[in-house]
């Protein structure tokens, strides 16, 4: 999500986190990245609250949520706790929840001075270090003034929407089972064209890929006249030609072309011819946007949401197994959004389908590194 969120206090800050998490957290922390000037939100990251306050690995994964906040730009930082503990009292009940905010203020202290410390109930939000019950009753803040805030209005409009939990987030819709079945069908035949057209040699292979290809396009019109009004679902063959179409190599990189724009026609020879100069050219800049600072781009929120949409019907209509090209796309659009949660759970499954995926292996080498797109990281450096 690239949408531009300033901290005007406490009660917009905690209302944007499910926003920009896409669900409700629950026993979580979440570290917020707050730049110069005027408290520019940037890296929001979320560890489960066992990890971090384990009293071995804890202080690591604390350290290491530093350095991804320090490396984002942060000049301070905000830590929301998600816990129906009661931090304040001190009682045995909440030892878990205190010993992950001190494992946090310890590893934030010589980087980003205090940490503010949030916690957030099921009844209600507080101020960690406020002992004024007029501001912080010992039942929270009701949640209900995070509801009627100008950031959520402000998502809300632009379309995001929040999940009732983590799970809820990184599902992807099943296609009914005899929709489904003729999906299979479907990519069983076109599989069996491309085994023919391998053996014809030649055109052939080129004229397979090429319809490949148009079959993306087709599925990406129909999604955008979907969200005019249009049709409503893809049909289960295109889903199932689709499958079998991005196992191409070639399709499937113009199909990561076509995530930005103006790349049709180098998209349409990297389909179907043997890559050259212009193939080579073009698929450099369309990798430098997502991956270089000097000229990284946020990625377009219509292409986006309209692949985004055909990706994961792809992978809902299809078999397990064969959908570590879907996938991949699906964690490489996540990455380029900046949401590396979704990013390393489509990654998990589609190395789960195939451990050998090499673009889904140099995916997640970015993500273990902590490399951000290269908008973010322009970002940070004009920040820093």
């Amino acid at each position: 999500m690239t949408t531009t969120i300033r901290a005007r206090g406490p009660r917009e800050l905690l209302a944007y986190v499910p926003f920009r998490l896409g669900y409700r957290p629950d026993d979580s922390a979440v570290l917020i990245s707050l730049r110069t000037p005027r408290g520019r939100v940037g890296l929001v990251a979320r560890v489960d609250l066992g990890d971090l306050a384990d009293l071995e690995h804890g202080p690591q994964v604390a350290r290491t949520l530093v350095s991804h906040l320090c490396a984002d730009g942060a000049r301070r930082a905000v830590l929301v706790v998600y816990t129906d503990a009661d931090l304040r009292t001190g009682g045995a009940s909440a030892a878990r929840e205190r010993a992950a905010v001190e494992h946090c203020r310890d590893a934030a202290e010589d980087f980003l001075g205090d940490l503010e410390v949030w916690v957030v109930g099921a009844q209600g939000y507080s101020s960690l270090d406020c002992l004024d019950e007029a501001c912080c009753p010992a039942a929270g803040r009701p949640l209900t003034d995070l509801e009627s805030t100008q950031v959520g209005a402000h998502m809300v409009l632009a379309g995001a929407a929040v999940a009732p939990s983590r799970a809820d987030s990184l599902a992807i819709a099943v296609l009914e089972p005899a929709l489904r079945r003729r999906a299979v069908r479907a990519s069983a035949r076109w599989r069996a064209e491309r085994e023919k057209a391998l053996a014809v040699g030649g055109d052939a292979t080129a004229r397979w890929r090429a319809a490949g290809l148009d079959a993306w396009q087709a599925a990406v019109a129909t999604v955008d006249r979907r969200e005019r009004g249009g049709e409503v679902a893809l049909p289960p063959a295109l889903l199932g030609r689709l499958e079998a179409a991005l196992e191409s190599i070639p399709v499937r990189d113009a199909v990561l072309l076509s995530f930005t724009a103006g790349t049709e026609d180098v998209a349409r020879l990297t389909a179907t011819a043997v890559p050259g100069p212009r193939v080579e050219a073009g698929t450099a800049s369309v990798i430098a946007a997502m991956v270089d600072p000097a000229v990284g781009l946020p990625p377009d929120p219509d292409l986006v949401r309209s692949a985004r949409t055909v990706l994961e019907e792809v992978v809902g209509a299809g078999r397990q197994g064969r959908q570590a090209p879907a996938l991949t796309l699906l964690a490489l659009l996540a990455w380029w959004e900046g949401d590396g949660g979704l990013a390393a759970d489509r990654l998990e499954r589609a190395l789960g389908a195939d451990p050998a995926y090499r673009l889904a292996l140099l995916v997640r080498s970015a993500l273990e590194a902590g490399l951000a797109p290269g908008w973010a990281r322009a970002e940070a450096d004009v920040a820093r």
